[in-house]
């Protein structure tokens, strides 16, 4: 299903005035739709588009902000690449997930705001059991989403040494390893763990932490709103139990 085909969810929450770098935004200003920006892609359990609606810990974290703090949101799905340009020419508020990293070359220049540390995450490579602790000369060709970029493997393969393969999906991704059209899938771990589990396959593919991976965060981010971003970020600091307990439901709280 395209994107655009994709229904949007809006959630419809009370208004109220709330306080944010000591300006107050007044029930006018908070009754205005945010519009969220997300990936048309199923990554739970950090996020997932499902029939149309968007799901995951993505979901659960931004709702229970727009709750306490009185927001309405939107949101809406798109390819990733077509996220990052809507999230740059200002036609999605805030988008969900983001990192300074990602596409830097289109940012630059622009006037990204980013949140606080929302979770951290590792995106690494999962192999073959057979082919744990081979080491990086095992990898030939590497799989990854298309629109995602390995950054841990870029020098790899930006000059050649390594091939890399994008998938449509993460399903997909995942069977090419399994099925050894590829030697690694290059994605979110505890994403692959899920979907494996999800496709009664657990141990198909296991993570191999002796190949280069990339351990950072999630952040939202803005080119437009950044009162926005400084409310989520107040609300995450003094909400740490409930943020806390989200994570811990949805299983993304890394060791």
């Amino acid at each position: 299903m395209k994107y655009a085909d994709l229904k949007s969810f809006v959630n419809l929450l009370p208004i109220h005035a709330v306080l944010v770098g000591g300006v107050s935004l007044s029930s006018a200003a908070l009754a205005d739709t945010v519009i969220v920006g997300v990936e048309d892609l199923t990554y739970y359990p950090h996020y997932t588009m499902d029939g149309g609606e968007y799901g995951g810990f993505g979901r659960a974290l931004l709702d229970a902000w727009a709750s306490d703090n009185g927001h309405t949101l939107k949101y809406e799905a798109y390819p990733i690449k077509r996220l990052m340009e809507n999230l740059v020419e200002g036609t999605v508020d805030i988008k969900y997930p983001d990192n300074a990293y990602w596409s830097a070359d289109l940012k630059d220049g622009k006037p990204v705001v980013y949140s606080d540390k929302v979770v951290e995450y590792i995106d690494g490579v999962s192999v073959t059991p057979g082919n744990v602790g081979k080491g990086m000369d095992s990898i030939k060709k590497l799989g990854t989403v298309r629109g995602f970029t390995p950054w841990s493997w870029i020098d790899l393969t930006s000059s050649g040494a390594v091939e890399l393969s994008e998938v449509k999906s993460l399903d997909g991704l995942i069977k090419q390893a399994i099925n050894s059209r590829i030697d690694a899938a290059y994605a979110n771990v505890a994403v692959i763990q899920h979907q494996l589990g999800e496709m009664g396959q657990p141990d198909a593919l296991a993570f191999d932490p002796d190949l280069k991976h990339t351990r950072d965060y999630y952040y939202a981010s803005t080119t437009t709103k950044p009162e926005l971003i400084a409310d989520f970020n107040s609300w995450m600091s003094e909400n740490a139990d409930k943020v806390a307990a989200l994570k811990a439901e949805y299983k993304v709280t890394l060791d």
